[in-house]
């Protein structure tokens, strides 16, 4: 349990937390020596140019979008620095309003659905996007009237003391976007396990500093490309999990499943789990029940199966392949799955969402108990060289025996190897070639 800890901590960690601490550390003034600053400078280019390329090749609209939010607000500081205090200077207006909708559409841009951006959802939010740099401008250099002036000041209204946000630059309604929109994607986040979603939970943090640290003579480009390395690195990195991963139940899956027989040796541990009543359930609710209890069950089972690697391959079972055991090693762990799954309350809420509740807890008038429990099979190699598929059919067969014994029990099952019925020899004759044309 400490180690799928550790492992969920890691992933929501890297690879934003990660960029974010080398960003700090070495991309404020005088982070770097001064022979890796030029090379340093190229880097706005270089996070733009591939991720606008992998975006499109990997259609992520979502990416190309949010990098061309961030170079949004590096040209309007840029052009516009928030510090010129001249009455008429447009900057911290600007600034004001930048600030707010940077982490707003950072935030838009996670939710709504992922696509290329050629399509016309795509094409739209690439309208919205480009359409926005216009407006703020239109606010900060047009002469305030009865229309622009209340909008502008929105933007730079105190909603607490000022003396509590007195340590950032920011207006308060920027500080309450950043909030927010950091809140919501890391809450997303840890439920969901997308890797796109922490991505853009630390992006927003590294754009909030980019903004921040201003006031303390740190380059904002430096550190919006940060966020822009983050959102690309998170993109290759939810890329790689769709590959190797179920993108249902973040199991492993066909791929990684074929590269890890690929390495089994003549000593290992195949194991099939089904859950009883998934096809109870899929029949009487639907198929969207169903593929809800797959992905609360799924965890359970990871976070329980030990040295074992868990992989989805079909609809209903999970496999679970141990290397290096014998199967009567594997008999504890595989006892510990069944019964962390069979404590798990889910309840069906209105016949369509599937919940997990506490036993303690009090369903609602309208939830269903959904009932969950495991059956699963158990097989190895008996004998040297015998084939991955008559192991695996073994597991098989001890699952069905386990489910049509009431389910709920782990059962070892019994390789059979079929001999070849070979005909005896007198029962045949050797056939003359003219016997043919007659």
């Amino acid at each position: 349990m400490a180690g799928s800890t550790f492992k969920r901590t890691w992933e929501f960690f890297a690879p934003g937390g990660i960029v974010l601490l080398l960003a700090i550390g070495f991309l404020r003034p005088h982070g770097l020596p001064a022979w890796v600053q030029g090379p340093v400078s190229a880097l706005p280019v270089i996070v733009l140019g591939f991720g606008i390329v992998f975006g499109w090749y990997l259609s992520s609209s979502r990416l190309i979008l949010s990098l061309l939010v961030l170079v949004c607000l590096d040209r309007g500081i840029f052009w516009f620095p928030p510090s010129d205090s001249s009455p008429e200077a447009p900057g911290p207006v600007l600034f004001a309003i930048a600030t707010f909708l940077a982490p707003v559409n950072l935030l838009a841009l996670s939710l709504v659905k992922e696509g290329n951006v050629s399509s016309w959802r795509g094409l739209l939010s690439l309208l919205l996007v480009l359409s926005q740099p216009l407006l703020v401008l239109w606010l900060s250099l047009s002469v305030q009237t009865d229309l622009t002036s209340p909008l502008t000041a929105a933007f730079q209204l105190p909603l607490i003391p000022l003396s509590i946000s007195e340590w950032t630059p920011l207006p308060q309604p920027a500080v309450l976007a950043f909030v927010s929109a950091l809140l919501l994607l890391t809450a997303r986040s840890l439920l969901y396990h997308d890797p796109l979603d922490g991505g853009a939970a630390w992006a927003i943090l590294t754009t909030f500093l980019a903004v921040h640290g201003i006031q303390y003579g740190w380059n904002p480009t430096n550190f919006l490309s940060a966020a822009g390395l983050t959102l690309f690195l998170s993109l290759v990195h939810a890329s790689h999990q769709r590959t190797y991963r179920d993108e249902l139940t973040g199991a492993l899956g066909r791929l990684a499943y074929n590269e890890t027989i690929a390495r089994l040796g003549e000593k290992y541990v195949m194991a099939i789990v089904g859950v009883d009543q998934l096809k109870q359930y899929q029949n009487q609710y639907g198929k969207t029940v169903a593929e809800q209890v797959l992905r609360l069950v799924a965890p359970k089972i990871m976070a329980t199966a030990g040295s074992g690697k868990v992989f989805r391959l079909t609809g209903d079972e999970f496999t679970v392949v141990f290397y290096s055991r014998a199967a009567i090693d594997t008999l504890a762990t595989l006892e510990q799955i069944r019964k962390a799954v069979g404590k798990t309350t889910l309840r069906l809420r209105k016949q369509t969402r599937v919940w997990e509740g506490s036993r303690s807890s009090t369903p609602g008038s309208k939830d269903i108990d959904l009932s969950i429990t495991l059956s699963i099979g158990v097989a190895e190699p008996t004998a040297p060289h015998l084939s991955l598929t008559l192991v695996t059919k073994a597991a098989y067969r001890a699952l069905y025996e386990a489910k049509g014994e009431g389910g709920n029990m782990v059962k070892r099952g019994t390789i059979q190897i079929a001999s070849a019925n070979t005909a005896p020899s007198t029962t045949g004759r050797i056939v003359a070639y003219s016997e043919f044309e007659a």
